[in-house]
């Protein structure tokens, strides 16, 4: 396979983060008013609340390559109570297509139970892992995770960063990027793809370049 990414050395396989997030960086309990208002956070469900028609579309042919899934904790807690039982209607292709592929959760807990079928609990070296993942499959996606999401960021462990941006201001909340992100220059895989509700498609590819500094004359 050639690769996508000419400023790196890219493995068969890509891990996508796709994310929700605000305008001002947000991305923490997107989906419903109870998935995360932890730390106060007010607003959890704030995509819900915002209708989008552009966002699924853009969603379902996101989803066509996808052939396993790479989940934090709390949204494969989520997602295990749901999709088994969503598997017909307008999200029914979806929810095959979740239930079918292999699911690796990162957690630090070794004694948890994963009772949906595919499931793996990975976090013991998750460079290893992710290597052994790219080695494994073509498209393993990151969906929602803010908490592990931080963690890829922090040690360069993606390939394609996904970002749906709604033109919404929530203030405090676990954002998309915080301090530890590793200093980096993302390369704009293709124009942003707008939708009549303002919801931004960004679609970003990791590089090995870093910023560089200087001094306008």
């Amino acid at each position: 396979m050639n690769s996508p990414y000419p400023d790196e050395q890219q493995a068969s396989g890509r891990i996508l983060i796709d994310l929700f997030t605000s305008l001002d960086g947000v991305a923490q309990g997107p989906g419903g008013t109870d998935e995360d208002p932890s730390g106060g956070f007010r607003f959890s469900g704030w995509q819900a609340g915002y209708p989008s028609s552009g966002v699924g579309p853009e969603i379902e042919k996101g989803m066509r390559g996808l052939d396993a899934l790479l989940l934090g904790r709390r949204t494969y807690d989520i997602f295990a109570a749901y999709w088994p039982h969503h598997t017909s209607g307008e999200s029914g292709d979806i929810g095959r297509l979740f239930n079918r592929v292999p699911k690796y959760v990162a957690t630090r807990d070794a004694n948890l139970t994963l009772d949906w079928e595919g499931s793996t609990r990975v976090g013991a070296d998750l460079a290893a892992e992710v290597a052994a993942m790219r080695a494994a499959h073509r498209e393993v996606h990151v969906i929602g995770s803010i908490d592990f999401v931080h963690t890829l960021l922090t040690e360069g462990l993606f390939d394609e960063l996904n970002l749906w941006v709604y033109p919404l201001l929530l203030g405090a909340g676990k954002k998309v990027f915080d301090d530890d992100a590793l200093p980096s220059v993302l390369r704009l895989l293709e124009p942003p793809i707008v939708d009549e509700a303002g919801v931004t498609l960004l679609r970003y590819a990791r590089t090995d370049r870093v910023p560089q500094v200087g001094t306008f004359e």
